[in-house]
């Protein structure tokens, strides 16, 4: 019954985070302060979720920035995103033997 409660809930929650903008907002945005907020909050929450979770993902906090060292200087330079992740987590593993 739990489990049942738990996904009516997330059902709703996903179709009222769709569904309120439709309701609310029926013309162009014209605000360019606005509309610059809305662009860029897909990537604030999707950094705000990732950002932990690097640090969390492996034993020792030391590879976890060996790890995002080596994929921020590789994305800095416009690789791919499979050549840094690959990147990242062989540095990851490669520090883990150090360590």
């Amino acid at each position: 019954m739990t489990v049942a409660l738990y996904i009516i809930v997330m059902a709703l929650v996903t179709y009222l985070i769709r569904m309120i903008p439709f309701v609310f907002f029926r013309k162009k945005i014209k605000s360019r302060f606005f509309r610059s907020f809305l662009y860029y909050i897909p990537y604030a929450v999707l950094s705000a979720m990732t950002i932990p979770a690097i640090f969390y993902s492996t034993g020792s906090v030391i590879t976890a920035v060996v790890g995002t060292v080596a994929a921020a200087v590789l994305a800095y330079f416009g690789l791919p995103l499979i050549a840094v992740a690959l990147t990242a987590a062989a540095a990851v593993f490669a520090a883990g033997f150090f360590i």
